[in-house]
Parts: structure tokens; C-alpha cells; sequence
């Protein structure tokens, strides 16, 4: 009779990945990240300004269009607040009750409160101006007037040239 040895040799099973597998994985994902955050950031400033341009546009033809209709053709004179306020609380005009026009003053992407101007005679933001100036402060949230960071609507974003 003859005996048969088995070598039962150890097999090793691997579970799970090891330590350098595992940093070469984290430094990829890092290098794709700080290729793609820049753009994001970049793309976010943009679209929040969009957004507050679109705003504009917006309280331009609807409030501000609107109390002008209800007014005989002559816009709200005075500033933002006293404007936003008379328009969420108009007062009668020529015996007829008006509706209100906003329910809180209009802000832009960056929570702030837009800006409004009209004299009757042009805005002091540009001469001769057909309609009131209306901006943003801008995320710096410093309100320069129109310019700086300032997102307005008597000049265009993209050249910042006069309407």
C-alpha cells in the first residue's frame, strides 16, 4: 500500500484593497477635483448674476410697469424704500383702491435688497433715462452706485456699455 501525501498549500485570498491602492484612488479623485471646483465656482458667479439681471428685468416690466400703468404713465418717485413700500401698500389714486403690487421688496441672488431710483426727470444714474434705475449691490453686498459689482439696468453685463 502506498501512501499518498496531499500538500494542502496555503491559499491566500486577498479581501479588500491594500493601503497604496487605496492613496493612488484618493490622489485621482483630488486631481479631478481641483480641475473641476474652479469652473464650478466660476460658473456659480455667473449664474447669480444671471439671476439678478433677470430679477431686474423683471421688477422693471412688473411692479415698477405696473405703478406706472395704475399712475397715469408717471412712475413711483423716491428711493428703494420708500418705492417697495408704496407698492406693497399702494395708497388709493384718483378715488380707485389699488392692489398690491409685491408682497416683500424684491431681492437679488444674494439676498439683498435691489436698489430703486427715479426723480421724474431721469434717474441721477444716467441722464435723460426713460425709466427708473434699478440694481443690485452685487455680492460684495457694498452698493457703489451702478458700478463695481454692481448689477444695474441701464448698462449691459457683458460690455458694460450705456443702454
Amino acid at each position: 500500500m502506498r501512501k499518498y501525501s496531499i500538500n494542502q498549500s496555503a491559499v491566500v485570498t486577498r479581501s479588500g484593497f491594500t493601503l497604496l491602492e487605496l492613496l493612488i484612488v484618493l490622489a485621482i479623485i483630488l486631481v479631478i477635483a481641483a480641475m473641476v471646483v474652479p469652473n464650478l465656482v466660476g460658473q456659480q458667479q455667473g449664474a447669480m448674476e444671471k439671476t439678478t439681471m433677470a430679477t431686474i428685468k423683471s421688477i422693471e416690466k412688473n411692479p415698477v410697469g405696473i405703478w406706472a400703468a395704475d399712475h397715469d404713465g408717471t412712475y413711483f418717485k423716491g428711493n428703494a424704500n420708500e418705492a417697495w413700500q408704496a407698492m406693497m401698500n399702494p395708497p388709493a389714486y384718483k378715488g380707485r383702491k389699488l392692489r398690491p403690487l409685491i408682497s416683500e421688496p424684491p431681492t437679488d441672488a444674494w439676498g439683498h435688497v435691489l436698489q430703486y431710483e427715479w426723480t421724474g426727470d431721469g434717474h441721477s444714474k444716467k441722464q435723460g433715462a426713460l425709466s427708473p434705475a434699478v440694481w443690485s449691490i452685487g455680492a460684495n453686498g457694498q452698493d457703489e452706485g451702478g458700478s463695481g459689482d454692481d448689477i444695474n439696468n441701464w448698462t449691459s453685463m457683458a460690455a458694460g456699455t450705456t443702454k
